[in-house]
């Protein structure tokens, strides 16, 4: 396991103790600092503390469950990294999940250097944030904050959905393969699957498109997808 990385403050919301110790035991071998909530009400208080930078959340936990745990912190604004952690591998679950704010979601069982890997990228995606905002035709986006921008409208972006659209807009006007996708959005070490991805586009293409405004994120058939004003 790698410690060359900046130390990452993890909280870990899992009411099974021997998983959250074996998660724990992995992420402090790799050079971070854990805390554990084994309820959803302590995960809550826990993970509105500044300490905190990523949250790996069970969906199955008593008192509060993972989805109102994300629920709550998203509606108290804040930003925090959340990776769902759970045996819930329907698509309609992981749909369910990111739509909700979660920045990735990794299905149990896994294997220890997988997570690893995940929070090591979400990690990198909340420190290297920029401030500099790109722009592709009437889209405006704000790393730093977050914001999408697309005329008067604004939304919010997950870290992992900036991170796609931040690959989409600097090579605006080219078809971007999914593997070029998946590597730069995740990582090379995170192997996100293709329903990962498939969900993050959904979603992302919801945000920049509403009823009514022109089509500006294109899936190109067995190639990947393209940010531009018309289509292939």
């Amino acid at each position: 396991m790698t410690t060359q990385n900046e130390t990452i403050r993890v909280l870990i919301a899992e009411d099974q103790i021997r998983t959250a110790e074996l998660m724990r035991r992995a992420l402090e071998g790799d050079g971070h600092s854990v805390t554990i909530a084994c309820d959803g009400e302590r995960a809550v208080a826990l993970g509105q503390g500044p300490e905190i930078d990523v949250i790996l959340l069970d969906l199955l936990l008593p008192r509060v469950d993972g989805f109102g745990v994300l629920k709550k912190l998203r509606e108290a604004g804040l930003r925090t990294a959340v990776i769902i952690v759970s045996a819930r591998d329907a698509l309609s679950e992981i749909v369910r999940g990111l739509d909700s704010g979660a920045d990735d979601y990794l299905t149990k069982p896994f294997e220890l250097d997988l997570l690893l890997a995940r929070v090591r990228a979400v990690g990198r995606r909340a420190s290297a944030a920029q401030t500099r905002e790109l722009t592709f035709e009437d889209l405006r986006l704000r790393p730093g904050s977050l914001e999408l921008q697309r005329g008067h409208r604004t939304a919010t972006l997950t870290r992992t959905e900036c991170a796609l659209l931040e690959v989409l807009m600097r090579r605006a006007g080219t078809i971007v393969p999914r593997d070029v996708l998946m590597e730069e959005g995740w990582g090379t070490e995170s192997d996100p699957s293709a329903a990962n991805l498939y969900v993050f586009m959904r979603s992302l293409r919801a945000k920049i498109t509403s009823p009514g405004e022109e089509e500006r994120l294109h899936t190109v058939r067995g190639l990947g997808y393209s940010l531009r004003k018309e289509p292939y």
